[in-house]
């Protein structure tokens, strides 16, 4: 009993002990509620980039003001120079708005994305966008690139609604980074822009699928004059690190080439071939009617280089369609006559080894190929390739092959204005190749990387060749925290026999102004990035 008793006593004590120091102010841990972390039903993300350029390419005409997109000697009358060097600065931020209400349990996101750039010192108490950095500045200059509502009604369902992202990829642009859009699928080589419509996807734990309706042009609301795109795409992990995807993308254009980017218009026939090196069908002002789809397959292999040190992947990606011309319209009777089938291949292998410790310690090679067309429509057929360039400007952006001038890259703001900027070629067809290894000389933080590409004509211009250049390029980048670095980039394009020739490519000269070839395009630039969130 007196055993009992002590073993009571001394559990009192000790609950007594524990419960003056939970009320004692010494233990302060206790005397504090952790505070919950609030859920935000408001973010903000931004995109700011500043850099600086010397170049020796620069635009002809005083009315483009430095803003110029397409093809290199195109029609965007872009060439280079051998006594001129353009020196400029050039800005952007690219916010982010995205609210997201409790109301509705996380099912319903509004986004919008806004884009504001200019070069340094371009013009101030004005209206237009790309400009506004003038002293005073006071430019109404705001751009609008997506106003659209993504709703999620069930586990795995995301419908989007609104001005998106328009990727040729099986995966959510707003959940995705841009790295893997850009180096799976078809690498936005053929849809790489914004478009206006309704997209539901819908993903498993091992494979994804997307559907979509797109409205490029409405032009008349009363007319049958629309173009008009739909999209079905979808990927499945075969094994852990295979993917193996297909799709179909399908236009349908009665627009006649009406509508479309400022002056120029769209489509087939369009000035905006000239501007973006796209094939012209010389169809003249007659109206015409076109079906074109594209039927393709694509896969990848360890695409982010986290699984093993070997990285695959391609696509390959036929056209198919016809393009039909009016050759008779009275009250009672409309003919359409056709004009020409469509029938072009492109195809594209990357293949990455990555031999150090980080991701940047990585040796990359990339070909691309796509078919031509050698006698425009002489035969009743097109055999080259299409892309939404023909459309838009830019549409498709292959920028991710490590070129800089013979193919595009990623660092601009006003300028885009590659060799090659469409995979059509102008409808001569292609095949390229690049070479980049990367180092991180001090990993995570100081990264270097050279490079070099290739490029070749599929079909051989009049009086000219098929070598359409070799490029050297490089650069030097340091990491100062988390997606904030400041880059030094250099490239050299030394021009092939193709630039021999002064053949008009469809209604637009290769070289543009030159009778012979033209000077060597080089840049060299020095930009500072961040991705604020």
């Amino acid at each position: 009993m007196n055993l009992k008793l002590l073993g009571i006593v001394g559990l009192l004590t000790l609950a007594t002990i524990g419960s003056a120091q939970e009320q004692s102010p010494s233990n302060q841990y206790f005397q504090k509620e952790i505070p919950r972390k609030a859920e935000k039903e408001f973010q903000f993300l931004a995109f700011y980039i500043n850099q600086g350029v010397l170049s020796n390419v620069y635009s002809r005409s005083e009315f483009m003001k430095g803003q110029v997109v397409g093809r290199l000697f195109g029609g965007n009358t872009t060439t280079t120079s051998d006594s001129l060097t353009s020196r400029y600065f050039e800005q952007r931020l690219l916010p982010f708005f995205i609210y997201q209400p409790k109301l509705f349990n996380g099912k319903a996101i509004l986004r919008a994305s806004f884009e504001i750039d200019w070069t340094w010192g371009d013009a101030s108490y004005g209206v237009g966008g790309n400009t506004g950095s003038a002293i005073s500045s006071d430019q109404v200059n705001l751009q609008t690139q997506n106003i659209e509502l993504e709703l999620l009604p069930a586990k795995g369902w995301y419908i989007n609604l609104g001005l998106q992202r328009l990727y040729d990829t099986p995966y959510n642009p707003y959940r995705t980074v841009f790295d893997r859009m850009a180096q799976t699928g078809y690498r936005l080589a053929y849809w790489g822009t914004d478009g206006v419509g309704i997209s539901v996807r819908r993903d498993w734990d091992y494979s994804r699928v997307k559907a979509g309706f797109y409205k490029l042009y409405e032009n008349n609301t009363e007319q049958n004059d629309d173009v008009t795109l739909y999209e079905l795409t979808g990927e499945k992990d075969i094994t852990k690190k295979w993917k193996l995807g297909a799709s179909v993308y399908y236009v349908a254009d009665r627009s006649a080439g009406e509508g479309g980017v400022s002056i120029l218009g769209q489509g087939l026939n369009s000035l905006l071939s000239g501007y973006n090196g796209t094939y012209k069908f010389a169809f003249g002002d007659v109206p015409y009617r076109a079906d074109i789809a594209w039927v393709g397959t694509y896969w990848s292999r360890n695409p982010e280089h986290y699984l093993d040190r070997w990285m695959v992947s391609g696509f390959v990606n036929a056209n198919i369609g016809k393009a039909d011309t009016l050759t008779n319209k009275v009250a009672s009777q409309t003919k359409w006559t056709r004009a020409t089938d469509i029938f072009g291949i492109g195809a594209n292998l990357r293949v990455s080894y990555r031999y150090g410790q980080t991701l940047n310690d990585a040796i990359t090679a990339d070909v691309v190929y796509t078919t031509g067309d050698a006698d425009g429509l002489k035969d009743g057929k097109y055999s080259g390739v299409m892309t939404g360039n023909t459309w838009a400007s830019p549409g498709g952006i292959f920028i991710s092959s490590g070129s800089y001038i013979l193919l595009p890259h990623g660092n601009v703001v006003n300028r885009f204005s590659p060799a090659i900027c469409d995979l059509s070629n102008m409808g001569y067809g292609l095949t390229a190749a690049t070479l980049n290894m990367s180092r991180g000389l001090i990993p995570h933080k100081l990264n270097a990387k050279i490079g070099g590409a290739f490029a070749m004509s599929n079909v051989q211009p009049s009086g000219g060749g098929y070598i359409m250049g070799t490029e050297l390029n490089g650069n030097l980048s340091y990491n100062f925290g988390p997606f904030m670095s400041l880059e030094l980039h250099g490239a050299y394009l030394m021009l092939g026999d193709f630039y021999d020739s002064n053949e008009k490519s469809h209604g637009s000269d290769i070289n543009g102004e030159y009778t012979t070839r033209p000077t060597n395009p080089w840049t060299a630039f020095v930009v500072f990035k961040w991705l604020i969130f």
